[in-house]
């Protein structure tokens, strides 16, 4: 037999078990606990005076965090960097990042140079010098 206690209050069923406590949701304090404790066990140390990272991305974007906390672990291979990251192009952090760059990143930074000529090729009409009309060494003596 079910019964409804008060209005629109939670049904209860006879014999049933009673709920002592009503169960609370993981925040996110929670989760960030856990991975400190995970981190902790994994061994990782602070690097200190780590102004700028650079992750590289297949498709060409850039993910880019200013003054981060990296933590690193070398015997589990394990880097951790905390910060606000930004998704960046690469031509957005040139030339800053010329020597970070490895030899994918190199490959695609010369497709986008050759795109960049090949668009600037076109309006080359409006760069040329213009031909000389007069003698100057005639007016110069």
């Amino acid at each position: 037999a079910s019964f409804s206690f008060g209005a629109g209050n939670n049904t209860a069923t006879v014999g049933g078990a009673r709920r002592k406590k009503k169960p609370t949701h993981k925040t996110t304090t929670a989760d960030d606990k856990k991975l400190m404790m995970t981190l902790k066990k994994l061994g990782v140390t602070s690097i200190p005076a780590i102004e700028e990272v650079n992750m590289f991305v297949d498709n060409g974007d850039v993910i880019h965090f200013v003054n981060p906390k990296v933590q690193a672990s070398v015997g589990s291979n394990t880097y951790v960097i905390s910060g606000r990251p930004e998704t960046k192009k690469l031509q957005d952090l040139l030339p800053g990042i010329v020597n970070e760059l490895g030899a994918e990143n190199m490959d695609s930074l010369k497709a986008m140079a050759a795109g960049a000529m090949g668009s600037s090729t076109a309006n080359d009409d409006d760069d040329d010098v213009p031909d000389l009309v007069d003698n100057f060494e005639a007016v110069a003596q």
